[in-house]
C-alpha cells in the first residue's frame, strides 16, 4: 500500500482519494491523472519518503508520496 499526502490547494481540491496500485511514480501520476481529471491542468511536485523526486522513481510498499503544491520563495 502507498501512502499519498496532499498539501495546500491539492488537499482542498481533491480532499480525500482513493491512491491506485502503480509500481513507479510515472504510473501512479497517470493513474491519478485518469482518476481525477482537475490534476491534468494542475502543477504539482512530488515527493517520495520525503525526498523531492524529478525522474521516475519506483515505489515500495509503505511509503510515502507527496504531491506538493507549486511554492515560491522569498
Amino acid at each position: 500500500m502507498i501512502n499519498l499526502v496532499l498539501f495546500g490547494q491539492l488537499k482542498e481540491t481533491l480532499g480525500e482519494i482513493t491512491v491506485p496500485r502503480a509500481e513507479d511514480t510515472a504510473t501512479l501520476i497517470k493513474l491519478l491523472k485518469q482518476q481525477y481529471p482537475v490534476l491534468e491542468d494542475t502543477s504539482f511536485m512530488l515527493a517520495v519518503d520525503k525526498k523531492l523526486v524529478t525522474e521516475n522513481t519506483p515505489l515500495t510498499e509503505n511509503c510515502t508520496v507527496a504531491l506538493l503544491p507549486p511554492y515560491s520563495g522569498g
